[in-house]
């Protein structure tokens, strides 16, 4: 049965708008043949309406969900991604692992064979049906388009229903800017089975207003905060239970979104003294605050009998640093475990399951404590620890100040200049592997608003320059911090640059992305695990020296690029990318091997 291109395109249409109408605003597309309806009617959207969803084209699969996945990422609400049928499919994978465990509400459309031609050879045929498994939050398999009422009513269902099942904030662009990726959302999977003629008739009468019904005449209503389960009276039993005992706060990725949330976690933790180990992800080192605790991982090297907890409140995953984590599970300790949906607890620790979110508690416990008189919630014992944590803190930021008198040849310095210089307001995302851990060893709690991002679900390389680049989307100013094996591994994004320049002739803002690019030639982190090792193997499974001439690499994608190999140098080459439009590369040449040599007066 032929296809008719006029269904097509009021069924798609319906879809679409209902999409955008229930928060998504964003839409990348990898180009392909059976997913033409999809695109077509996409891409008609944006034009006829660009203030209400922005379309992306990125040619690399792989890539292009990543894309998608930092848009949402940086954004919380969700974005929408749409491949051909076949291999396609599969490439998307990754980026829908991410978004499973980091909790990004990402919509993935993928275009697929009809029934008549499944199972019989056909080219670029294979089954789709629930090819992400249990990956995904909910998946749907669409009709072939139709355009009766109860066909355009269903296709506006459907999109409703893939945006609950996606999550996140459905929220607009005046909501408070972020400052960390603290997302509740997932990945939910839709398969439109088309036929041809595969062209959709765009001219097709009330393209994107068929099938509407009340629900446009009421008023743009947003969804609103998660449930929480958390009340008064458990507050109250709380407030006894941490009554007297040496309370310690861990806050991990997913601890806060926004500056507003932050300055609500901070005023709790004040009013109890709590000392809060801030992860570089959670959001919480935009302030000075004296409880924020930014130097834990190198105070955790030695710590003391001092800084032992009774009770330990975890908000978000667990934090980058593998010794803060070693630290938690070795403490004898009661284990509060604060999340809306899940313990994340591979420690295997959790003594008390809090399901709300980390502003939910804090501001009920502070509530409660209003009812009470002050004294008989503060302890000496409290303050005691408290102390403790904050002089072995303050300790460990003057050895870590040292870096600051490092020309050259050492990561850490670089991170440091990155965080100095990155600017008011901007997005610092971080990859995977050394770069990570060596923003949360260099990244000093301060006054300045930086949103910092990194692809902690999985810990992957995957994608990392593709999500950092969609991420950009929403900041006029991003710096992604990564090593060589990182950059290479996603290489094809630097592609985006095309892309970039065309979304800015379209009329939309002209983001700068500088990658900070800590080139070591190898996988240097691996000097630092057990597998370090004097044979052959070492080198040759791990460090893997890889020779590649970035300079070059930029150059065939029209990525200006600067080499240096000191501070002086990199600060002038860093301050003359910021700002400018597209893609820039900025190269560090560091040593690949002694890298534990390097950081020993940091970390130990």
């Amino acid at each position: 049965m032929r296809a008719d291109p006029t269904a097509s395109a009021l069924f798609l249409g319906a879809f679409f708008d209902e999409l955008e109408r229930w928060g998504v605003r964003d839409v990348v597309v990898s180009p392909g043949s059976r997913s033409t309806p999809l695109a077509m009617v996409a891409y008609e959207l944006s034009r006829r309406f660009p203030e209400r969803l922005r379309l992306f084209v990125d040619v690399d699969e792989r890539g292009a969900a990543f894309f998608a996945l930092g848009l949402a990422k940086a954004s919380g609400h969700p974005a929408a991604v749409i491949c051909t049928s076949g291999t396609a499919v599969a490439n998307y994978y990754p980026a829908v692992m991410e978004a499973e465990s980091s909790r990004v509400p990402l919509i993935v459309l993928t275009g697929d064979r009809p029934a008549r031609l499944q199972g019989l050879g056909a080219p670029q045929t294979c089954d789709q049906l629930n090819a992400y498994g249990a990956h995904v939050r909910a998946f749907r398999h669409m009709p072939e388009p139709a355009a009766d009422a109860a066909a355009l009513a269903f296709a506006r269902q459907a999109a409703r229903e893939a945006c609950i099942a996606a999550g996140g904030e459905l929220a607009d662009a005046s909501e408070e800017p972020r400052i960390a990726g603290a997302c509740l959302g997932g990945p939910v999977h839709l398969n439109f089975p088309f036929d041809e003629p595969l062209k959709p008739d765009l001219h097709a009468e009330d393209l994107f207003e068929a099938g509407r019904g009340m629900q446009h005449a009421l008023p743009d209503l947003r969804m609103a905060n998660p449930p929480t389960y958390f009340d008064p009276i458990d507050a109250a039993r709380m407030l006894d239970m941490l009554r007297g005992r040496r309370v310690l706060v861990v806050a991990g990725e997913g601890s806060c979104a926004t500056a507003g949330e932050a300055n609500a976690l901070l005023a709790w933790a004040e009013s109890f003294e709590y000392p809060l180990l801030a992860d570089p992800l959670s959001g919480l080192r935009t302030t000075s605050d004296a409880l924020v605790v930014d130097h834990y991982d190198t105070v955790l090297a030695a710590p003391t009998e001092a800084l032992a907890p009774e009770v330990v409140i975890r908000f978000g995953r667990y934090p980058v640093s593998k010794r803060a984590t070693t630290f938690l599970a070795s403490a004898d300790a009661v284990n509060i475990v604060v999340d809306p949906l899940e313990t994340r607890d591979f420690n295997c620790a959790t003594d008390l399951f809090m399901r709300c979110t980390p502003l939910d508690l804090s501001q009920t416990l502070l509530s409660a404590m209003r009812g009470l008189a002050r004294e008989s919630i503060m302890s000496d014992r409290q303050h005691a620890f408290a102390t403790a944590w904050l002089d072995a803190n303050a300790e460990a930021g003057r050895r870590i100040e040292a870096v600051g008198a490092v020309e050259g040849g050492f990561e850490g310095a670089f991170v440091r200049r990155v965080v100095e210089r990155a600017p008011e307001g901007s997005c610092l995302f971080a990859a995977n592997s050394m770069s990570v851990r060596a923003l949360d060893t260099f990244y000093p709690k301060g006054d300045k608003r930086l949103t910092v991002l990194c692809n902690r679900g999985l810990n992957g390389i995957d994608g990392t320059v593709s999500t950092a680049l969609g991420a950009a989307q929403r900041f006029e100013q991003t710096t992604l911090l990564t090593g060589d094996l990182t950059l290479l591994h996603d290489l094809n994004a630097l592609a985006l640059q095309r892309e970039l320049r065309v979304q800015v002739a379209l009329g939309g803002p002209a983001r700068s992305i500088v990658i900070v690019l800590l080139n070591n030639n190898g996988g240097g982190i691996f000097d630092m695990l057990p597998q370090r090792s004097d044979d052959p193997y070492f080198e040759r499974l791990f460090l893997t020296p890889q020779d590649v001439e970035f300079g070059a690499a930029a150059q065939a994608f029209g990525v200006p690029h600067r080499l240096v190999e000191n501070v002086d140098a990199f600060d002038a080459a860093y301050g003359e990318a910021l700002g400018v439009p597209g893609i820039s590369l900025v190269e560090v040449r560091v040593p690949l091997e002694g890298l534990p040599e390097r950081y020993a007066p940091y970390w130990s």
